[in-house]
């Protein structure tokens, strides 16, 4: 089709307010509780959305779980006995820098303040907070709500979300939603070295939501009260850490890349000031429109976590090595990523603006296949055709997930599949009643090739594959 020729990329600056509209008008994400107003912080999947970070989740299984023989899985409770935090020092010293404007009443985290204002280029999580308060004032930050600029002192304030459990109020113990995943992998460490027979190095795996209390402006999908985490914890003998440590790095590194996001939009950061049990952390930091972010974090937590919970448990979590009968506390490497501030990255990612050669602009989403909300859209060309057409579908949706289009002309169809990212578009046209021979369009050079529908499946499979 001459009409779809592209002339070029259009080089536009990319803001967060392009993403959201594009989200909200194509079913990925839409404003949680939106018919009564809205919720802050709580966004909600749309039809397209929930695809998408579907499949971001399931690459990420594959490639470290599925791929990986020292790899297990688990998906640990929400709710957890109380003492699990203490154990974690959620209880006692978790808490964000928090400071209220005093004109509008809102509160806001310090650190986010600063991020934000720097565009990524301040580390504000090595900041103290005298630090956080000389910085907002010495650049006269404002608040993001209201414009003014009188704050309160920075104090801390302990964002996890705190519930009860029992039929009465009296009888009620205080439990609290968990802010993190991976005490879940930590408390189960004997239980999937027991039924596994596994042997250090081995990892546990998790993916799954968790809470927190923020108070935070804006930034959608960035930074929500609710969220899914996809992590793992490596315990290994003290003298493999590092190695093991640097070789995450470089496997989160190789992981996001070939999802499809760009090398000079990545990079390390190394953090300046870590906690007192730690050995290493580092974050791979993204160059979201709102500036160099934190995308996922690795991080050499020593023999804390396990030797903290023994403390409160009162149960042995040293490991036996089966062949020297040696006791001891195995090292942890975490690695974590969000689910949901991944699918941002991969959102911004994949935006593109086109113009054609009839003067249009097309926006395409340049999803890698593997990821794609739909593989394939089901376009007939006329309503008349819709019987063969709906034929096609349920042959291919028997093996990847599909979308099916008969309303409007068939170049605004390819536009809309374009925007959702949709790879391949399959033409049901008059030819097609004659010879089972159909038109499939690749989303990103637009050519298109006649093939038999007996060969869609095999065709569009192999170029769906995440390797």
């Amino acid at each position: 089709m001459k009409d779809e020729k592209k002339v070029k990329e259009i080089k536009s600056e990319l803001t967060m307010d392009k993403i959201v509209n594009l989200c909200k008008n194509r079913g990925f994400v839409f404003p949680g509780s939106e018919i009564y107003g809205g919720f802050a912080n709580t966004w909600d999947f749309g039809p397209v959305g929930v695809e998408l970070k579907n499949n971001i989740k399931r690459a990420w299984w594959k490639r470290f779980v599925q791929e990986d023989p020292s790899t297990y899985g688990v998906d640990a409770a929400i709710l957890m006995n109380p003492r699990v935090w203490e154990a974690s020092g959620h209880v006692a010293s978790f808490g964000d820098p928090k400071m209220d404007c005093k004109k509008c009443k809102q509160r806001f985290r310090a650190d986010t303040l600063v991020e934000a204002h720097s565009k990524g280029s301040v580390s504000a999580e090595a900041m103290t907070n005298e630090q956080l308060e000389s910085y907002i004032n010495e650049y006269h930050i404002c608040c993001p709500r209201c414009g003014g600029f009188d704050w309160t002192p920075i104090r801390k304030f302990n964002p996890m979300f705190v519930t009860s459990r029992g039929t009465l109020e009296a009888d009620a113990d205080k439990v609290y939603l968990r802010p993190e995943t991976c005490q879940g992998e930590y408390v189960n460490f004997l239980n999937v070295q027991r039924t596994t027979r596994a042997k250090v190095p081995f990892a546990i795996a998790q993916i799954g939501k968790s809470f927190r209390n923020e108070i935070t402006p804006g930034n959608f999908l960035f930074r929500t009260i609710e969220f899914e985490q996809m992590e793992l914890q490596m315990f290994c003998r003290e003298e493999d850490s590092m190695d093991i440590y640097n070789n995450y790095k470089a496997r989160a590194l190789e992981f996001v890349e070939n999802l499809g996001l760009k090398a000079e939009n990545l990079r390390f950061h190394d953090h300046d000031k870590l906690a007192h049990y730690a050995k290493a952390a580092c974050d791979i930091q993204y160059n979201f429109p709102i500036g160099w972010q934190e995308l996922n974090g690795i991080h050499h937590r020593g023999t804390w976590d396990l030797s903290r919970h023994q403390e409160y448990s009162g149960k042995n979590m040293q490991y036996v090595d089966p062949f020297t009968n040696e006791k001891y506390t195995p090292n942890v490497i975490e690695y974590s990523i969000g689910a949901d501030r991944l699918t941002l990255a991969i959102l911004c990612g994949a935006y593109e603006e086109e113009s054609l050669d009839n003067g249009e602009t097309r926006v395409v989403m340049h999803f890698h296949p593997a990821i794609a909300p739909y593989k394939v859209a089901i376009l007939p060309l006329q309503k008349n055709l819709s019987e063969k057409a709906k034929e096609v579908y349920s042959k291919l949706s028997k093996e990847f997930m599909c979308d099916y289009d008969e309303a409007g002309s068939i170049g605004k169809r390819y536009r809309r599949q374009d925007e959702i990212g949709t790879p391949f578009c399959v033409t049901i046209d008059f030819d097609t009643l004659e010879n089972n021979t159909v038109t499939i369009r690749d989303r990103d050079s637009m050519e298109q090739i006649r093939l038999n529908i007996d060969e869609l499946i095999p065709y569009i499979s192999e170029r769906i594959r995440f390797e």
